[in-house]
């Protein structure tokens, strides 16, 4: 059978089409495309003081152009960090109740269709629209970028900027499958949008401060050894990268700024004759290896947990 009329795909399709359609999609669209186009032009216009003397990523001119901030506007990084899981919410927060609540969830599986094929449809059409949307967005940051500069990036630039993109889609994946899961667990859609939300302001605005409580109590003394500062330090990264968001920054800091060499506390013995330059792309992808795999493996459980539900749920026409 021809897999563009595999039911499937048949499904997947028609999942595409309807998001793209969608007041939402295009609202949101419009909004991260509008922020995106002001973060490019703060960089480009900021883009001679951003290259300093003897700076070990002075010749990564492309890579700036994600990152480079005047303090007005944030970097591209910082808006996809913050307006991504929106997106991811959006697209998933009534996946599902919303065809139960209009009675087409029995029609849907009542035809000869496998059951798990809803939910991965659903999944992976709205994973398509998320991939599409920041893939462009991200050329057309290079293309702008391109046409101002007038030096295409080196191959290592473009490979860093793609696996950038392929991290910020698995980022959103992660917020799309949760909502997905809060779409399986409550039956109005409101809700599933509250909790989806909920969740999102704990980790961009609650959990920080939380952390820096935790921090104050746990600080060692003036007295403690090198030692136990650093066993604290890295207590308190643990603690951090519980977060998405925190994954997802330290994965753009080391893809995009190839200079970093750690994302850890280092002794002096460590840093001393250490000479700034920037790291491989092999190697920058080692350093941050960590933290793509629990980014990826935090979407992947999520995916798992929406389908036990999904699977596990007794479904009956209204």
């Amino acid at each position: 059978m021809n897999n563009t009329y595999h039911p499937f795909w048949v499904i997947v399709n028609k999942e595409v089409s309807d998001h793209i359609r969608s007041w939402r999609f295009i609202i949101l669209l419009t909004i991260i495309g509008l922020t995106c186009m002001g973060s490019l032009y703060t960089a480009l216009t900021n883009m001679n003081a951003a290259i300093k003397p003897n700076d070990p990523d002075g010749s990564f001119l492309f890579l700036k152009l994600f990152t480079v901030s005047d303090g007005t506007l944030p970097s591209f990084t910082v808006f996809i960090s913050f307006l991504g899981p929106l997106l991811g919410i959006a697209l998933g927060f009534d996946a599902i109740n919303s065809e139960q609540n209009k009675g087409t969830l029995s029609r849907i599986l009542s035809q000869p269709i496998h059951r798990d094929y809803l939910l991965n449809t659903k999944f992976t059409g709205s994973l398509i629209v998320i991939a599409i949307m920041l893939f462009t967005l991200g050329f057309l940051v290079m293309g702008f970028g391109l046409i101002a500069i007038g030096i295409p990036p080196t191959a290592e630039e473009f490979m860093r900027m793609i696996l950038y993109l392929v991290v910020s889609v698995f980022y959103v994946g992660f917020w799309l499958n949760l909502s997905i899961f809060f779409s399986l667990k409550f039956r109005q859609a409101a809700t599933s949008a509250l909790a989806s939300v909920a969740i999102w302001l704990f980790f961009s605005v609650f959990y920080n401060m939380i952390i820096n409580l935790i921090g104050k109590a746990l600080q060692p003394s003036m007295f403690a050894t090198q030692s136990q500062i650093i066993s604290y330090q890295k207590f308190m990264l643990i603690l951090l990268r519980f977060a998405p968001s925190e994954l997802l920054n330290q994965a753009t800091t080391t893809l995009l700024i190839p200079s970093v060499r750690s994302l850890g506390p280092l002794t002096m013995e460590q840093v001393q004759g250490a000479i700034p330059s920037p790291l491989p792309l092999g190697q920058s992808i080692l350093v941050v290896w960590p933290q793509l795999t629990g980014l990826i493996a935090a979407t992947l459980i999520c995916f798992a947990l929406s389908y036990f539900c999904f699977m596990r749920r007794e479904i009956r026409p209204r």
